[in-house]
C-alpha cells in the first residue's frame, strides 16, 4: 500500500478525516490540496453523532476532542409557545457506548489537521492551491491546480478523492451542467454568545412551526460559573428571495430575528440577551444539492458535502463526512492495488444510504413532528399525548437514525473499520445498503 499516490481536494472535515483515515489503513503517499492560504474553517457549531464519534475514537482522537466539546446529553423540541414535543436522551446517556459531541467546527477541524500533519508530515496540507481541472482517463488521475499568482501545477496521481464541499470544483469538472447548490428559500442565521447554561446543561433545544426554526445548544462550558458558549441558529423563509445577498449588519440582523422570534418561548434562554451578546452574525441561504446517479469516474470519487450536500437537519453534516472517510479507507485498503473497485465499493455502499438521507433532510428528519406538532396544534397544546399518538414520536426519531445509520444497536454492534496495515482487512460487516 505504501506506493499508491493519493491526492485528496479540500481540507475541511471530509478531506482531513480521509487523509487521517487511510493513514491508519497502512497508506501513507497521502497529500491534501486546499484552495485557500491557509486551513480554516468556516461556520460556528456542529453536533458529531455517535456513528461518528466511534470512528474519531478509532482514530484516537476522542480523548483530545473531549477536552473541547461538550457531552449532549438530550434534544428537545418545543412549539414556540415553550410546550415540549418531544425529548430523549442523546449519546451514552441513550445508551450508546460513544458520546454525541457538541464542538466548534474550527476546532475539529484543528484536531484533524494536526493528526494530518503528525501521521503524514507537514508537507502532507498544501495551501493556495485551487483546484481547475482534472482528468479520470485511462492514464490515471490528473488534477490541476493554480495558486493567487495563476502559477498552476498538474498532479499526476493513483487515486483522486475530490472532498471540496458543497460549491466543490471536481463535482462542476464531472457535471457541469448542474449549476449552483439548490436553495429552499429559507435565509439562515447563526452566531455564539456566552450565556446561562439551559435545561441541563448541555442539551440541544429545537423550537419551530411549520415553517421557522431556532435551535440551541453548546459548544462549550464553564462549569464552575453554569454559563456555556451557546451555538444558536435561526432559519425562517425569505420572502422576496434576497434577504441574504443584502449587506446587514449584526444590528440589522437582531432587529430582523426578533421580529420573527421575538415572542417565542426557549427554555432558559433570553433570546434578545442571547442577540445581544453575540458580536457576530453570519447569514446565508440554506442549500442541498440533488443526489446525482454517480460518484465514481475511474479513479475519482466525491467524498462528504462533495458528493451528498444535504440540508442542516439530524446532525448529519459533519457526521457523514466522517464516516464516508472511513468507509473509503477501509475499500481502498480491503480492494488494493485495484483502486477502480475499491471506489465502485465504497460508492456501492454509501451513495444509496446518503441518497436517502437527503430526503429525509429535505423533510427536516426528526424535526418533523415540530411540523406536525404545529399543524395539527397550532395554538399549543396542555398535554402532547392530546396531539400524538403514544408511539408515533418515538418512531419518527427510531426511522431516521436507521435512515443514518446511527440507531444505537448498529452503533454499538458492528465490527470495527479499523484496518491493520500488516494483514488484509477481514471480510467487509453487513453494511445494511441492501436493506
Amino acid at each position: 500500500m505504501p506506493t499508491t499516490k493519493i491526492t485528496i481536494v479540500g481540507s475541511g472535515i471530509a478531506g482531513l478525516a480521509t487523509a487521517v483515515s487511510l493513514h491508519a489503513a497502512g497508506f501513507d503517499r497521502v497529500t491534501v490540496y486546499e484552495a485557500d492560504p491557509s486551513v480554516r474553517s468556516l461556520g460556528l457549531g456542529l453536533n458529531i453523532l455517535p456513528n461518528a464519534v466511534r470512528e474519531l475514537a478509532e482514530l484516537g482522537l476522542l480523548d483530545e476532542l473531549l477536552h473541547q466539546a461538550v457531552r449532549t446529553r438530550e434534544l428537545a423540541m418545543y412549539n414556540p409557545h415553550g410546550d415540549l414535543v418531544w425529548r430523549e436522551d442523546r449519546g451514552t446517556h441513550a445508551g450508546y457506548t460513544w458520546p454525541q459531541l457538541s464542538v466548534s467546527r474550527s476546532r475539529l477541524v484543528a484536531v484533524l489537521a494536526g493528526e494530518a500533519r503528525r501521521r503524514l508530515g507537514d508537507g502532507a496540507v498544501v495551501t493556495d492551491a485551487r483546484l481547475v481541472g482534472l482528468d479520470h482517463g485511462p492514464g490515471g488521475p490528473r488534477a490541476v491546480f493554480t495558486d493567487r499568482r495563476g502559477d498552476t501545477r498538474t498532479v499526476e496521481t493513483d487515486v483522486l478523492l475530490c472532498a471540496d464541499g458543497i460549491r466543490s470544483a471536481a463535482r462542476a469538472q464531472l457535471y457541469p451542467d448542474e449549476g449552483p447548490p439548490l436553495t429552499n428559500g429559507t435565509t439562515l442565521y447563526r452566531g455564539t454568545a456566552w450565556a446561562d447554561a439551559f435545561l441541563t446543561g448541555d442539551s440541544m433545544a429545537v423550537l419551530g412551526d411549520d415553517r421557522r426554526r431556532l435551535v440551541l445548544y453548546p459548544i462549550e462550558r464553564n462549569a464552575e460559573e453554569r454559563r456555556a458558549l451557546v451555538n444558536w441558529v435561526a432559519a425562517f423563509p425569505d420572502e422576496d428571495g434576497s434577504t441574504h445577498r443584502r449587506p446587514m449588519g449584526a444590528a440589522d440582523s437582531r432587529e430582523v430575528i426578533l421580529r420573527e422570534f421575538g415572542r417565542w418561548s426557549p427554555p432558559g434562554t433570553d433570546l434578545a440577551s442571547l442577540l445581544k451578546d453575540t458580536e457576530d452574525i453570519q447569514r446565508y441561504p440554506m442549500t442541498d444539492r440533488d443526489p446525482i446517479p454517480r460518484w465514481t469516474f475511474g479513479n475519482v470519487t466525491l467524498v462528504g458535502d462533495a458528493a451528498h450536500a444535504m440540508y442542516p437537519a439530524g446532525s448529519n453534516g459533519a457526521t457523514q463526512a466522517v464516516i464516508d472517510a472511513r468507509v473509503l479507507a477501509w475499500h481502498l485498503a480491503a480492494h488494493h492495488p485495484d483502486v477502480g473497485r475499491a471506489l465502485r465499493a465504497y460508492e456501492a455502499e454509501r451513495r444509496p444510504q446518503m441518497t436517502e438521507l437527503q430526503a429525509s433532510a429535505r423533510s427536516m428528519g426528526p424535526e418533523r413532528v415540530i411540523t406536525l406538532a404545529h399543524q395539527r396544534a397550532p395554538d399549543g397544546f396542555d398535554d402532547v399525548r392530546d396531539v400524538f399518538g403514544e408511539e408515533e414520536l418515538a418512531q419518527i426519531s427510531h426511522d431516521f437514525a436507521v435512515t443514518g445509520r446511527f440507531d444505537q444497536e448498529w452503533v454499538n454492534t458492528r465490527p470495527s473499520l479499523n484496518v491493520s496495515p500488516h494483514r488484509p482487512p477481514a471480510a467487509r460487516p453487513d453494511s445494511r445498503s441492501a436493506k
